[in-house]
């Protein structure tokens, strides 16, 4: 890949600006555990990248229980995530890096996510990122959130850039598909424990951290 045929770099942010998978994890643990649906960290790995909403009802459906109010388990999560973020969430390893980099090539920067907008306004505040996004897209309000498209293609309509010129950057097997469907160019980084598992040839680039952003790019 050259410089010249990515004109926008879009970023994945839960696990790929922030170390927030594992928060999400303890989280989602936590209260559908309170639920009475039999979750264990690993299982509830399955769901990563997917919309918080589409995440209680794939529980729901596994191990049904009483008085199913999705909205209200879902702004419970959520809640309670962002609350962690503020307190405690720190960057990826290269993130500010990363942007600067695209700065200096002059590459237009966007942010696409599953996450709510109140996730959003949590990782943008804590890492001092608010201003450095040109296209923020959420998948809130969206029929479908990843792995269908309809998130990134939204950021690249935003940034005027057509997807086949975007280079998005996931971190979720879930987020790799939106992305791929999307016909987007597209980089993994997963997390360790995954690294070296078959499904990520999917991408058309894997690497260990946003420092090795530069490189890809070239």
């Amino acid at each position: 890949m050259t410089s010249l045929s990515i004109q926008a770099v879009i970023f994945d942010m839960d696990g790929v600006l922030i170390d927030s998978e594992p928060l999400w994890q303890r989280v989602e643990y936590e209260v559908l555990s309170a639920l009475g649906v039999p979750v264990t960290i690993e299982t509830i790995q399955q769901t990563t990248g997917l919309r918080i909403d589409q995440c209680v009802d794939y529980w729901y459906h596994k191990a049904p229980w009483a008085d199913y109010d999705n909205a209200k388990v879902s702004k419970a999560i959520v809640d309670r995530v962002a609350e962690e973020i503020l307190k405690t969430g720190e960057a990826m390893q290269g993130v500010h890096q990363a942007i600067e980099y695209c700065q200096a090539k002059g590459l237009k920067i966007g942010l696409a996510t599953s996450s709510f907008y109140t996730i959003i306004e949590a990782v943008l505040c804590k890492l001092s990122l608010s201003d450095k996004f040109m296209a923020i897209q959420s998948a809130e309000g969206l029929t479908y959130g990843k792995p269908h498209p309809e998130v990134y293609l939204n950021c690249a309509a935003a940034l005027g850039v057509d997807p086949r010129y975007c280079l998005a950057i996931e971190d979720s097997f879930n987020g790799l598909i939106a992305a791929r469907a999307a016909n987007m160019q597209t980089v993994a980084i997963p997390a360790p424990e995954q690294r070296g598992e078959a499904k990520w040839v999917a991408a058309h680039h894997q690497a260990d951290s946003l420092l090795d952003l530069p490189a890809i790019l070239g």
